[in-house]
């Protein structure tokens, strides 16, 4: 259990470097034009960096609650910007690779870190994730329930 805290101290140090690197990904793939277009490069860049640099938290500390809290917020703001539910699942998803790849990519001895240890970060890793997905998702569903209701009551103009 040490060796996993290690490296989500490891991710936490690493933060900056981490977000820059997803920015860096999300521009170069293309896959999320509508993520580029309507969300503000510093925004997702802080936002990420605020999720990696406090990773230890959200992975141990937080409540199912706080990540509710957290992720039904994005989904409205994506929503509300006009982001396509597919892109912002995938940004979430697109932030959980960074980190494995990162994690992958590190001169870590063999001996430092068993398997067991491994495993689990993937697991806190998978429920964070998962959750914020769902989330997420859930906060965008309201944001476009709400702007239909609009639409039909007559209170919103293109």
């Amino acid at each position: 259990m040490m060796q996993a805290y290690m490296l989500v101290r490891l991710i936490e140090d690493n933060s900056e470097k981490l977000a820059s690197k997803l920015l860096r990904t999300i521009h170069q793939t293309g896959a999320v034009p509508g993520y580029l277009e309507k969300v503000p490069a510093e925004e997702l860049k802080n936002y990420v960096h605020d999720i990696y640099r406090h990773l230890g938290e959200w992975l141990l500390a937080k409540t199912e609650t706080d990540i509710e809290q957290r992720y039904t917020e994005v989904g409205l703001r994506r929503a509300v910007q006009g982001v396509p539910l597919s892109e912002l699942v995938w940004v979430i998803a697109l932030t959980k690779e960074n980190l494995v790849d990162f994690l992958k990519k590190q001169d870590i001895p063999n001996e430092t870190v068993d398997t067991r240890d491994e495993l689990e970060m993937l697991q806190w890793l998978d429920h964070f994730f998962d959750r914020a997905i769902y989330y997420a998702a859930i906060g965008y569903e309201r944001a476009q329930a709400g702007l239909q209701m609009a639409k039909m009551s007559g209170a919103f103009t293109a």
